[in-house]
């Protein structure tokens, strides 16, 4: 449950600046305080709606998939990304308090900046979702020595999972091999 609440609402705060900057940039998209409401419907539709979408277009898409090339291939999965941003700013347009004049400026250039945003935020969510984490341990008060202790667990983990890859041995058959030296 904790990290769905971290999740939506980390994702629901950088939403909710990007529209405002959207409606900064783009004269022709009126954004203001539906920004609050339509970062809602932008982070539901992102987190439940667009992976659907995508998945739907992607199932139609394969069909012919063998009879293109690598690069049309990659046009059309960059085709399928976008008709998805779209069908999602269509959606917050409508139930939501944002309005748009204008068919390039209001309607086409909005997806390309939101999948620009996205990209970005995809690179930074495990850096955003952890600091969200801390802060919402902070304010329940559930930052506690077993917190800690399976952050001492995980990093513990972590470096024997790398040690493992580096030579392929468990922990164990190290442990002998190093008996069987000394």
């Amino acid at each position: 449950m904790k990290a769905w609440i971290v999740r939506f609402v980390s994702l629901y705060v950088f939403n909710v600046v990007v529209l405002w900057l959207i409606g900064l940039l783009l004269p022709q998209v009126r954004v203001g305080w539906a920004a609050l409401w339509a970062g809602v419907l932008l982070t539901a539709a992102t987190i439940w709606l667009k992976p659907a979408i995508a998945k739907g277009f992607r199932g139609a898409a394969s069909k012919s998939a063998a009879s293109r090339t690598g690069f049309s291939e990659r046009l059309v999965q960059y085709g399928i990304v976008f008709v998805a941003e779209l069908i999602i700013w269509i959606i917050v347009v409508l139930l939501s308090g944002v309005s748009v004049r204008g068919f390039f400026w209001g309607w086409v250039i909005p997806p390309v900046l939101l999948l620009v945003a996205w990209a970005i935020y995809a690179a930074i969510d495990d850096r955003v979702e952890a600091q969200a984490g801390a802060l919402y341990d902070k304010a329940t008060g559930t930052t506690t020595a077993a917190t800690a202790a399976s952050s001492v667990t995980d990093a513990k983990a972590t470096a024997e999972g790398r040690a493992e890859l580096n030579d392929g041995l468990t922990p164990e058959q190290r442990k002998m091999l190093d008996d069987l030296g000394s």
